[in-house]
This record gives C-alpha cells, structure tokens and sequence, in this order.
C-alpha cells in the first residue's frame, strides 16, 4: 500500500517548482514595488531637501497637504480628467469593438490602425496635438472657422483645457480597450446567438441579454485599468500643457509630486503627496473589486 507521504511528494515536486520559477517576479515585486512603497512612507514623515539630512517630522506634511490650494486644485483636476475620461473611453471603445468585430475584407488593418496610437510615444502625439489645438494655426480653429465658429484658446482656456487633454488621452487609449473588447467579443459563444435569435430577440434583444452580460468580465478588467491609469496622468499634460503657465486647470496630482520633488526639492512634501495617491488608488480599486459580484458575470 502506498504511503500518504509517496502519494504527496509528486504534487509537493511541482509547488517547489512552481515556487522556483515564481521568485523571480516575487523578488522583483518586493525589491522595486513594495521596497519603494514602504520606503515613500518614510520620507513622507520627514522634511527632506536632498541636500541635508531628513529631519522627521510626523504627520506635518499630510496636514499641511489637505490645506494647500494647488494640492486640491491638481486633486479636483485629476478626479475631473478620471470621472470623464474612463467612462467615455470605455463606450466608444465597446462602440468601436462591436465595428470592428465583423468578417470583412481588410478588418486586421483596419484594427491594426487604432492600435498604433498604443505603441507611439506618448511625447510624439502630444506634440502632435499640441499642433491640432494651436490657437492660431491648428486645423481644429480651421475647422471651426469653416462653420463660421468663433475660434478658441483651447489648452490655454480655463474651460477647455482638461477637456482638451481628456479628448487626446481617450484616442490615445482607444486601442487598448478595443482590443481587449475584441477578444472579449470573439469569446462569446456563437450559440447563445443561435438561441436568442429563436427566441425572437432582435438585434438590441441580443445586446442587452446576451452580448453585454457575457463582455462584464472584459468591461471589468478595462475599467480597472483605465481607473489606474487616469491618476497617473502625466506625459501628455506636462508636454502639451505646461501645467501652471497657460492655466491651473491641467494641473494633475503626478504633476504636483514631480513638481514638489524634483523642482522645490521637498521630498518628504512630495512623498507625502504619493502616499495620499497611492491610498486613493487602492481605496477604489477595492471598491471596484468589492463591487464586481453584482454586475460581472462569468460564465
């Protein structure tokens, strides 16, 4: 008779295995992900210049951030650019899968173009649409002129200049979220169509009953990205709106770390700054989790 020891040993062999393969990522994970996380706390409860030693100072800095106005403009900017920018990448993007997700001559090239936004320097196509937007020479006044609009200051615009920035940020994005929709979609199988359509439900039918509950995992996943991602906005407003010279309304809370850290060299302020980003991140990505149970369904 086998003993229980012979009969865990092969399945104790693969968990060893699969640890040894796994270290190194965990390593990785610990040293430049959790090492710098546990290492911002540290310098958020000092005062710090680089030059001379840090000089601890408790929780100063969080007080001093809940009453700093530029702090809470680049807060209200980014919760602004996040609150308008997922929410209309996301249904453009599904829009834009549901297009494309057809058996037509060409269709690869066609995907393959909204997804070159994707894999181009975030600098390259700021500057880009620096130029569309430009005041004086940019074919978006051209255009507005042509209907005998009145032209605008766009980015340098109180008004305009977040949306202007949420409206490159979400083209920029649109390939990423219709490809992982189109996989979403192709995954769906053909005979829950088969069956709705014998039940008699139309094209809306279908969407509503079959298509949407079975994309929720996609729809899941993008929007759990597209919440990260906006709060780390950053390169296209640095370059294509200078934040603080045309207009405080671009202003992001990354803007204020780098500007805290690497410009008034207050690193303790700037670790400060993180930390509280950090903590809103992680907050509503556990809520996002939290909530998934009722509306994402798996099949």
């Amino acid at each position: 008779m086998t003993s229980p020891s012979r009969r865990r040993s092969p399945l104790a062999a693969e968990s060893r295995w699969a640890w040894l393969f796994l270290a190194p990522t965990i390593v990785g994970l610990a040293i430049l992900s959790a090492g710098p996380i546990i290492a911002a706390l540290g310098i958020s409860l000092t005062k710090w210049d680089l030059l001379t030693a840090p000089k601890f100072v408790g929780l100063d800095n969080f007080a001093t951030l809940l009453s700093d106005r530029r702090f809470l403009t680049a807060l209200r900017n980014t919760a602004f650019y996040t609150v308008t920018s997922v929410p209309i990448g996301l249904v453009l993007g599904l829009g834009l899968a549901l297009a494309l997700n057809q058996r037509l001559r060409g269709i690869s090239w066609i995907r393959t173009a909204y997804f070159l936004p994707v894999v181009t320097s975030t600098v390259a196509i700021s500057l880009v649409w620096s130029w569309i937007y430009s005041p004086d020479s940019g074919p978006l006044n051209g255009v507005l002129g042509f209907f005998g609009l009145p032209a605008q200051r766009w980015i340098a615009d109180p008004f305009w200049a977040m949306p202007s920035i949420v409206v490159m940020s979400v083209w920029q994005g649109l390939g990423t979220t219709v490809i992982i929709f189109l996989a979403g979609l192709q995954g769906i199988p053909e005979e829950y169509y088969d069956a709705a359509s014998v039940d008699g439900a139309g094209p809306r039918a279908r969407f509503r009953y079959v298509t949407l509950p079975l994309l929720t995992p996609s729809i899941f996943f993008t929007g759990i990205l597209a919440l990260i991602d906006s709060f780390q906005v950053f390169d296209q407003v640095y370059v294509l709106a200078r934040p603080g010279k045309a207009t405080e309304a671009t202003v992001p809370l990354v803007y204020t770390i780098y500007e805290n850290g690497f410009q008034n060299f207050k690193m303790g302020y700037a670790a400060a700054s993180a930390w509280i980003l950090f903590l809103i991140v992680a907050v509503l990505t556990a809520v996002y989790f939290r909530l998934q149970n009722r509306w994402v369904h798996y099949q």
